[in-house]
């Protein structure tokens, strides 16, 4: 696919949030006075956590399975994913009953495998470090399975993006005007679509990207004026978003709508969840928290100003969890 010849705009994210209208769940901001007053400013967070499946990869994954045609229906779908953007995709083709296949890491949370199977899905597993997992869905796309890929499809990104347009239209009606927003990044579908949302209506608004240190590809991509890869064999507690570089589309909306990102350690993610579960009440995983990381890191100055932070996801084994908030 062609990303010059490819773009996203509103239009197609309203589309988008006319299919999805009776399928999600509406995440409407949540705040905390104490985090408020922690931070100096006012943080309102969008709790997609909450979200059907967990995360807001349902979006991307029903907007675009929701296009298919009855031919590729019968054909059937792969993805690959470390876990949400799995459950997503099984959601959703069992929905319209597809039938679906997909790559999951063998070490991804048993909690993302359960439930993607829970779903109907076929899963097959591959090593992370040591396969491609592009190459092992290879097979099922020769078979004539349609891939959905987790972010780089206009499609996808759009679907992501019908959370930016909730954002702006809920600032909208409260008459708030959003300085800064904070969101995870992994292939960039989440950060991009929100970005072009955002901007149609708030273009001053400043967007950060969030992402696990030694996985910044898309800071250092960002800064470099190109795509950059990350190093291989690296690890970090934020799995579902441990990509390997920026998507080929993803990337050129998020280096014109972008102000930066923010690479934070896994000891900061960790931090970042406690906030979550004192405060707001909620279970969010490391992938999903990485937002709320980068805005407590204090790259960027929030004294006074308002900012929302996308917490992009709760799927996290309560085992795991719990070693997480008490490490």
């Amino acid at each position: 696919m062609d990303a010059q010849a490819t773009t996203v705009d509103m239009a197609d994210i309203e589309a988008a949030a006319e299919r999805l209208h009776g399928q999600i769940r509406r995440t409407s901001f949540i705040e905390s006075p104490v985090l408020n007053q922690q931070f100096g400013g006012r943080i309102l967070f969008k709790p997609e956590c909450l979200q059907r499946t967990g995360s807001f990869k349902f979006r991307g994954a029903y907007n675009r399975i929701s296009q298919f045609t009855a031919e590729e229906r019968q054909r059937g779908i792969v993805a690959f994913s470390s876990g949400n953007h799995a459950q997503g995709v099984a959601s959703s083709a069992a929905l319209f009953g597809i039938k679906a296949v997909i790559v999951m890491p063998k070490d991804a949370p048993e909690a993302k495998i359960a439930s993607t199977r829970a779903y109907g899905a076929e899963v097959v597993f591959f090593d992370r470090y040591t396969e491609k997992r592009e190459t092992v869905a290879a097979p099922f796309v020769e078979r004539g399975m349609v891939l959905v890929p987790p972010f780089d499809d206009p499609h996808i990104i759009a679907g992501q993006g019908t959370i930016g347009l909730e954002i702006v239209r809920e600032a909208a009606a409260e008459g708030l005007v959003i300085d800064d927003l904070f969101a995870p990044a992994g292939g960039g579908g989440l950060i991009s679509g929100v970005s072009v949302a955002v901007k149609a209506h708030s273009p001053a608004t400043r967007i950060w990207g969030a992402e696990p240190e030694h996985f910044d590809d898309l800071r250092r991509s960002l800064i470099a004026g190109r795509i950059v890869a990350n190093d291989a064999g690296r690890r970090s507690i934020c799995d579902a978003i441990l990509t390997p570089q920026p998507g080929n589309l993803t990337f050129p909306i998020n280096a014109r709508n972008l102000s930066g990102a923010i690479a934070v350690s896994d000891d900061a993610v960790r931090e970042a969840m406690r906030l979550a579960a004192r405060h707001l009440k909620l279970v969010v995983e490391p992938g999903g928290s990485v937002g709320l990381a980068a805005l407590a890191s204090g790259e960027v100055d929030i004294k006074g100003r308002t900012a929302v932070v996308v917490l992009s996801g709760g799927n996290v084994d309560l085992a795991e969890y719990g070693a997480l908030l008490a490490a």
